[in-house]
């Protein structure tokens, strides 16, 4: 089979090195190395203008949605909760406009942490802005730079059970959650009622995680996002 391509959306933030400090598109190591262990290529996509969208998804056999900042409320009609900050509004319409694209060619995707919350409210859902005031507690999200480790249960029968196992424990670093996930069914739970998973129903490879699987040593989630990426490139 052929080296699937695998784009990386980035964020793009102030950033030190050597001795430049200036804006910069930047991703933790973690995905691409990842992705390269799993037998793709990434390939970054810093946030531009959407209109490009299709031309980059008519050139990569999968997408990958990365974490990062608060998706802008207003994109699912809401105000912002005091907690809710620093969202992007250039990589809210960039990403959103690569999973258009990704749609309309069958691209397989895989939503990240903030990227599954981009999924959701591209669907037409809606996010609980602050998981502490549902859960009384701040285990999905400790703080500062510090994952959550957190057990997750999955459906049985579903691709993602099929990629990670009925229950694992996983790095979590989200104080947002799905609330209403319009066309995707519900594949994960934490043990406080947190939905951790969804995916779209059928043959395409369409799966959102509120966890950072590439973190982890066993990368098997990406596995199944570069495989079906490869069988993807063969099709076409």
């Amino acid at each position: 089979m052929s080296t699937p391509l695998i784009g990386l959306t980035t964020y793009r933030e102030e950033a030190a090195w050597g001795v430049w400090k200036q804006r910069a598109d930047v991703l933790p190591a973690q995905y691409a190395a990842a992705v390269e262990a799993s037998g793709g290529v990434p390939v970054l996509l810093p946030p531009s203008d959407p209109a490009g969208a299709a031309a980059v998804a008519a050139r990569l056999d999968g997408l990958v949605i990365s974490g990062g900042a608060d998706v802008d409320p207003g994109r699912y009609g809401e105000d912002a909760h005091p907690r809710t900050a620093s969202w992007r509004p250039d990589r809210d319409a960039w990403e959103t406009a690569l999973l258009d694209a990704a749609d309309a060619v069958g691209l397989p995707v895989l939503g990240v942490c903030r990227g599954m919350q981009v999924m959701a409210v591209r669907a037409g859902g809606a996010l609980d802005q602050h998981v502490p005031d549902l859960v009384d507690h701040e285990e999905h999200s400790p703080g500062a730079d510090a994952f959550g480790e957190i057990a997750v249960s999955t459906v049985a029968g579903t691709r993602l059970a099929g990629l990670v196992g009925r229950q694992l424990s996983v790095n979590c670093h989200h104080h947002q959650s799905v609330r209403t996930h319009p066309g995707f069914d519900a594949v994960a739970h934490a043990a406080d009622g947190t939905l951790e998973a969804m995916e779209a129903p059928g043959e395409r490879f369409c799966v959102g995680v509120q966890w950072h699987p590439e973190t982890a040593a066993d990368v098997g989630l990406l596995a199944g996002l570069v495989a079906a990426a490869a069988s993807y490139a063969e099709a076409r």
